[in-house]
């Protein structure tokens, strides 16, 4: 079983940027896909990004060309760059492998 946690989470303004990070634990990291999903008040969580082991990126439609997902295999780590930050992306952000396991979440919140 994978342990994850999420660290990055915070209050930003509309416009501005945020790096979530996910440490995970386990020797054979490389290999797993990695991804972020997100939860807003009331709503189901839903996806936002994945990278492959082979570093192969997919994103919800609506982060395109705003979030960068990225991982550092030395690190055990998966990252998730924010840019130009809309109120509707706040949620609260979980890192998953994609495979049932998950983080306790960190908290974005987008809002002037």
């Amino acid at each position: 079983q994978v342990q994850l946690v999420e660290s990055g989470g915070g209050l930003v303004q509309p416009g501005g940027s945020l790096r979530l990070s996910c440490a995970a634990s386990g020797s054979i990291f490389s290999i797993y896909a990695m991804g972020w999903y997100r939860q807003a008040p009331g709503k189901e969580r839903d996806f936002v990004a994945q990278i492959t082991g082979s570093s192969m990126t997919y994103y919800k439609e609506s982060v395109k060309g705003r979030f960068i997902i990225s991982r550092d295999n030395a690190k055990n780590t998966v990252y998730l760059q924010m840019n130009s930050l809309r109120p509707e992306d706040t949620a609260v952000y979980y890192c998953t492998n994609m495979m049932g396991s998950w983080g306790p979440g960190t908290q974005v919140t987008v809002s002037s």
